[in-house]
């Protein structure tokens, strides 16, 4: 199954990147008059919205901005298409303004207790898939914390490519509570067309470092087949203290219509500093 998702990814990216016109990534889409943050250190800010135009300032890391508006023109880098917007930011007691990039803002962002939790896509990197001896794009996401602007730690996962960024969310979930854990933090991105994975990534902050929980990833094509991947945590209807369960539920429809379903599943044991696979 791993295979035909692989071929399918490799498919989808090459049918798209032989399209001429940029379209901007729906995570990329922010509302006018509405506030943001940087997620990019030194983030360019320019005199008008276009990469030869002149750089007037920079701005760091969960630096307030405001939208202002949406400029048409889209700028694709990598695996990464964005808007450039019409900005206004605080610097000192003078209120300024200039353009951005939109790839350079947050997916989303969270405050808890004096933290600061931002979640966007920092770059696009080349991988190789040897099974079928092809190159493709794969964005890499992070999660930086930070306290009064400084940074305390930062992790990195994939997020797919460019069409598996449609829609983003980041949120706290206060529910899931494992011995020890401050905060888990879940970061999504998904597609909106079938056939365009989904990644989920939990994270957990404990004593000021983030860890990475394996990622979960969801696909599907209608009645055709679908993989879903999902965790169970303590709290959660059916989770053991001290560990969270990996389940995973597969479905193919054969050349007869008839429905071919798989579900396995792992547990996870934490011991409040670490998780390892239950033998």
């Amino acid at each position: 199954m791993k295979s035909l998702f692989a071929a399918l990814c490799l498919c989808i990216i090459q049918i798209f990147s032989a399209q001429e016109e940029v379209y901007a990534n729906g995570i990329f889409g922010f509302e006018d008059n509405t506030p943001q943050k940087i997620f990019t250190d030194r983030s360019r800010i320019r005199q008008s919205p276009k990469t030869d135009a002149q750089i007037i300032d920079s701005l760091q890391a969960n630096q307030q901005i405001l939208i202002l508006k949406k400029e048409e023109a889209v700028l694709k880098l990598g695996e990464r298409s964005a808007n450039w917007y019409k900005i206004s930011y605080q610097k000192g007691d003078k209120t300024l303004q200039g353009y951005i990039w939109g790839g350079n803002l947050c997916i989303g962002y969270r405050n808890k207790n004096g933290y600061d939790f931002l979640y966007g896509i920092s770059k696009t990197i080349n991988k190789k898939d040897r099974q079928f001896n092809q190159d493709y794009q794969q964005n890499t996401a992070s999660i930086k914390v930070l306290k009064n602007n400084d940074l305390v730690d930062e992790i990195f996962f994939e997020t797919g490519s460019g069409e598996s960024l449609n829609f983003g969310t980041f949120s706290i979930e206060s529910s899931h509570q494992l011995k020890d854990v401050e905060y888990t933090l879940k970061a999504s991105v998904s597609g909106e067309a079938c056939g365009i994975a989904g990644y989920d990534q939990y994270i957990l902050f404990k004593n000021k470092k983030l860890i990475a929980l394996p990622q979960l990833m969801n696909v599907g094509d209608a009645d055709v087949y679908y993989h879903s991947e999902k965790f169970i945590f303590p709290n959660d209807k059916g989770g053991i203290a001290n560990a969270f369960i990996l389940k995973m539920e597969e479905m193919e429809k054969d050349d007869r219509d008839r429905e071919k379903k798989k579900r396995a599943s792992k547990i996870y044991l934490w011991d409040g500093n670490a998780y390892h696979l239950k033998k």
